[in-house]
């Protein structure tokens, strides 16, 4: 069944909503921040998890690429700050290429779609 919960003040660490997700499959996590940029549906892929996404379910290849993808989207997080403060033109090229594929895969996981 689909059931929804509804976090008070958005706090994920909550006692009753943090109890409720140990017993529930999968979640998937909707942000208010996602929504700002006007990426829909604001669902945070941080935050959102699945019991599902195991090597044995989904196979070895399929579970990398979904790692990676949370590694990317988890540096772009902790860059954000940088980026505000400082601008793009002062992170290393590693960082510009991270902050780049980020974008990109924020537009993928996005509708409709696409990547521009």
């Amino acid at each position: 069944s689909v059931q929804a919960i509804y976090v008070p003040a958005d706090d994920l660490t909550d006692p009753a909503p943090a109890t409720s997700f140990a017993h529930l499959d999968a979640t998937t996590t909707l942000n208010r921040s996602i929504a700002e940029k006007g990426i829909y549906p604001a669902v945070d892929p941080l935050d959102s998890t699945s019991r599902m996404l195991d090597p044995l379910v989904v196979g070895d290849e399929h579970y990398a690429v979904a790692r990676q993808v949370q590694s990317i989207l988890q540096r772009y997080k902790s860059l954000q700050d940088i980026i505000a403060i400082l601008g793009m033109d002062e992170l290393s090229e590693e960082d510009k290429q991270t902050v780049a594929r980020a974008r990109k895969i924020e537009r993928f996981l996005s509708q409709p779609f696409f990547v521009a």
